[in-house]
This record gives C-alpha cells, sequence and structure tokens, in this order.
C-alpha cells in the first residue's frame, strides 16, 4: 500500500475547500484515530470480556455488549479534543451540547452489528457530520441533506474507512505497518441495475404487501418481471451490507413490518439511515423508506427509527413504484378484494 494516498494528506486537501472544512476533516481525522483503536481492541482475538453482554441496556432499550460500550467511549475521547457544538450517539440517552461556538456536530453509531461478534462477523462505526445551526436543540433534527459529510468503518478481514466528503465516496483501507488509512478506492459508483438483493427472508409472514411482490419479483428471476436473477445475501450487519453494494451493487431491505415494535422500521435514522443514505446516493445509488427518500426526512427525536430500501437506483425505484400500486394499497386497507385478497382478478 505503500505511496497510496493517505488519509490525512486528502483530508489536508479538503480542509482548505470551505469555511465548514477544516473542522469537518479535524472529525474525521479523530474518528479515524478511534476506528485503530476500536480495531486492535477487535483484533486481539481476546474478546472473552469485551464481547460479553452486560446487565444493562443502551438509551433505546437495546441490550448493550461490553465492547459497545468500549467503543464509544473511545471515539468520545478522540472526539471530545476537538471544537464540536453537539454529539449524539446510539449509546446516549439525549444529545451533548459540547461547544456552542463550534461549527459541526457530529452523530455516531459506536458498533453496528455488534451481536455478529461472537461470530466472527463484520462489524463497524457509523458517523454522520452535520453543520451546527443556531439552535443547538435543533442539531440533530435537521434533514439529512444538511449533512456535510458521512462514513463508515468496517472491522473485517481489512480495516476499511469509507468517506464521504460531499462530492462523492472513496474508500480508504489501514495500512497496520505504518498506522495509517491509505486510499483504495476513489470515485466509487454504484451500478444502476444489481443482481444481488438483501433482506432478512424468514420475516417474509410479516411484511407489507409492496415489499412482499417486489422479493417475489426477485425470487421470479428471468421468468418475472425483473427479468434477470437474482442472488440473496443477508449479514444483518448495516456497514456489511452496504460495503457490499458500494462493491458489487445490489439492494438492501430493512422495511416496517407488522411484528410489534417494527412498525417504524428498526434503523435508526440520525446515526444510521441518514449517513447510509448520503454515501450511497454519494455514489449514485438511491435511498428510500419505499415512499419518500431517506435525506429529505428530519428525525423527531435521536433514536427515531425508519424502514430503509437502498442501492441500486433501478431496484430502489422497482420498490417505490410498487409501494404506489393502488392496487397493493388496497390490500392493506381492503384485502378481500384486492390483488393478495378473497376475490382476486
Amino acid at each position: 500500500m505503500t505511496g497510496q494516498l493517505r488519509l490525512d494528506d486528502h483530508l489536508q486537501r479538503y480542509s482548505e475547500t470551505a469555511p465548514h472544512a477544516l473542522a469537518v476533516a479535524t472529525a474525521v481525522d479523530a474518528i479515524a484515530a478511534a476506528a485503530i483503536e476500536i480495531a486492535d481492541l477487535i483484533g486481539t482475538g481476546d474478546l472473552a470480556d469485551a464481547s460479553g453482554l452486560t446487565t444493562s441496556r443502551n438509551s433505546d432499550g437495546d441490550v448493550q455488549r461490553d465492547l459497545d460500550v468500549q467503543a464509544d467511549a473511545i471515539l468520545r475521547r478522540c472526539l471530545g479534543k476537538l471544537p464540536i457544538a453537539a454529539l449524539a450517539s446510539e449509546e446516549m440517552r439525549e444529545p451533548q451540547i459540547v461547544d456552542r461556538a463550534a461549527r459541526i456536530c457530529v452523530a455516531i453509531d459506536p458498533l453496528d452489528g455488534s451481536s455478529n461478534i461472537d461470530i466472527n462477523m463484520t462489524v463497524g462505526t457509523i458517523f454522520s457530520i452535520l453543520p451546527a445551526p443556531d439552535d443547538l436543540a435543533l442539531a440533530f433534527h435537521q434533514r439529512g441533506s444538511a449533512q456535510l459529510a458521512a462514513g463508515f468503518v468496517t472491522y473485517g478481514p481489512q480495516t476499511s474507512l469509507v468517506l464521504t466528503l460531499g462530492d462523492g465516496v472513496d474508500i480508504f483501507t489501514l495500512d497496520r505497518k505504518s498506522g495509517c488509512f491509505r486510499l483504495a478506492r476513489s470515485a466509487v459508483q454504484i451500478s444502476e441495475a444489481g443482481e444481488e438483493f438483501a433482506i432478512n427472508a424468514s420475516n417474509r409472514r410479516h411484511w407489507d404487501p409492496p415489499v412482499r411482490a417486489f422479493i417475489d419479483e426477485c425470487l421470479a428471476g428471468v421468468e418475472g418481471l425483473a427479468n434477470h436473477d437474482f442472488n440473496m445475501r443477508w449479514i444483518g450487519s448495516l456497514v456489511a451490507e452496504t460495503y457490499r453494494i458500494l462493491t458489487r451493487g445490489g439492494v438492501f431491505l430493512y422495511p416496517s413490518d407488522a411484528r410489534p415494535g417494527y412498525g417504524d422500521g428498526r434503523l435508526r435514522l440520525t446515526y444510521e439511515a441518514h449517513p447510509m443514505a448520503y454515501i450511497i446516493e454519494q455514489a449514485g445509488g438511491s435511498a428510500s423508506t419505499g415512499r419518500e427518500r431517506i435525506l429529505d426526512l428530519s428525525a423527531q427525536s435521536l433514536h427515531q427509527r425508519v424502514p430503509l430500501i437502498m442501492g441500486s437506483s433501478n431496484e430502489v425505484r422497482r420498490v417505490e413504484e410498487l409501494h404506489c400500486d393502488p392496487l397493493l394499497v388496497a390490500s392493506v386497507s381492503a384485502p378481500l378484494f384486492a390483488r393478495r385478497g378473497f376475490f382476486r382478478l
């Protein structure tokens, strides 16, 4: 990897481009430093304590692992040295006001997919950087389109940092010998049409009709409306699913469904869906709830949940079309007379 552009050089160039750019670059650099610490912690192989469950739950009711808490502490320590107006984390009940004179706000998911640690699957860190509004109480109630930068780190066979500064997507990989991130792929683009879909198919009976119809089309392959065959993938780690889409295209669906607690989806808007949607759109893809563009949404609360469908634009557009299909809409409100009802055409 020697000779490839270093992340700090990339950030130095960016820092000279806009009034807020230096603050953003400094925050990304701090997150990268924290990610190296977290990667070392995960990579030791001695996770008997770190991967175990604590007796507590986080601010949104999810069971915490010790590694979640440790990753959160590392990121807060690294970011705590910087001029940041407000900081939010999945592990925090409410955002923290840090420096009212600062230009940016940062939201983090310290360790996405931590339940996968026990089975040695990819986990990661997600972050979103926003401008500081005049009223900091509104810091994390901004539309996703307001983001200045977003990214995520994957801790897998390689430690990779995916980053957008609002002008495309670049992927940096950790050079462990030198202890720095180096550019691996620049100007990443997602193909318009994908050949893979990712969804937890065990929940099919709970899905709304438009989601079920889309997956049925995928399963029908060349004999169906999609007119080509799909492969199915499901990792259940948002960072890993997104990295695969950036690399190979395809679509990821984590829809709302009929199970208790899943009516508004399950992923968090502020520090999961917003940054991932920003990255996906910057790479030429699309991100939607099935009815609305994710980046047009603003959170009403820090831990607000949302459905997320993202990836190759053709597939996302098809899911949206199905959500507008009057027959499928009617099958929810009047199931006896709709496409999936008792009286079928």
